[in-house]
C-alpha cells in the first residue's frame, strides 16, 4: 500500500487515538468517568496487540499513552493499594505509595501550570481592556499651602452721574414720563406714577416710591 494512502488511515491525534483504545479495550481504557490504573509496561502490550493495526503508529500511540496517563483523571486514581489491569481488564500488580506520590506531584504541577496560565492570560486581557479605554487628562495637582488663583470678576460700571436740568413744566407732565429730582445731595431719576395737582408720586430706579412737589421735577 502507498504511503499516503496509509496516512489517511491512521487517526490524526492522540484523542482519537485515546478513543480508539477505549473502543478496543474497554476494560481498560475510558474516555469519561474515574480511569483505571494501568499495568507498568502496557505499552509493549499494546504494541504487540496493535502490530498490523493501519489505524495508528508506534510513535502515536506512545504519545497518546502518555496524555492519557498525565490526565487529571488518570493521576487521581492512582492511589496506594489500588489494582492495575492489564488490556483485558485483568489483575496486573498493585500501586505502591511511591508512584501514588509520584503521581501526586505530577497532578500537583499540572494543576499550577494551568493556574499561571490563566492567571496570565486574565492580566493579558487587562492590560488590553485598559489600552482601549481613553485617557484621561489628569487634574493639575494643587500644592499644599497655596490657593488656588481667581479670575476677578469684572466691576459693573459706575452710572454716569446724573444732570439736573430745568424744572418741569407742571402743566404738560404726564404719568409714564421720566423726570429726575434731588434726594439728599444726589441727583436721580425717577418716573412719575401719579399726579395730584402740585404734587406728583415718583418711582426711583431703586424702586422705591416717593411723592413730592412737581416744583422739585426737572427734565431728563
Amino acid at each position: 500500500m502507498a504511503p499516503a494512502a496509509e496516512e489517511t488511515k491512521r487517526l490524526p491525534n492522540s484523542k482519537a487515538v485515546i478513543a480508539y483504545l477505549a473502543e478496543l479495550f474497554p476494560a481498560c481504557f475510558t474516555t469519561s468517568g474515574d480511569a483505571l490504573p494501568l499495568k507498568i509496561g502496557i505499552f509493549e502490550d499494546l504494541a504487540k496487540r496493535l502490530e498490523n493495526d493501519e489505524k495508528v503508529s508506534k510513535t502515536r500511540l506512545r504519545t497518546a499513552l502518555r496524555q492519557y496517563t498525565n490526565s487529571w483523571r488518570y493521576l487521581r486514581s492512582v492511589k496506594a493499594g489500588a489494582v492495575r489491569v492489564d488490556l483485558d481488564g485483568a489483575e496486573a500488580g498493585v500501586i505502591e505509595a511511591e508512584h501514588e506520590a509520584h503521581a501526586q506531584e505530577t497532578l500537583a504541577a499540572s494543576q499550577a501550570k494551568v493556574q499561571e496560565a490563566k492567571k496570565a492570560q486574565r492580566e493579558a486581557n487587562k492590560k488590553e481592556a485598559e489600552a482601549k479605554q481613553p485617557r484621561r487628562t489628569p487634574k493639575r495637582a494643587v500644592r499644599k499651602g497655596t490657593k488656588p488663583v481667581r479670575t476677578k470678576k469684572a466691576e459693573p460700571k459706575p452710572k454716569a452721574e446724573v444732570a439736573l436740568k430745568e424744572t418741569v413744566d407742571a402743566t404738560a407732565l404726564t404719568v409714564g414720563q421720566r423726570v429726575a429730582l434731588k434726594l439728599g445731595n444726589n441727583p436721580m431719576e425717577a418716573t412719575v406714577t401719579t399726579i395730584d395737582k402740585s404734587e406728583a408720586q415718583v418711582q426711583l430706579d431703586t424702586g422705591m416710591t416717593i411723592k413730592v412737589s412737581i416744583a422739585e421735577l426737572h427734565q431728563v
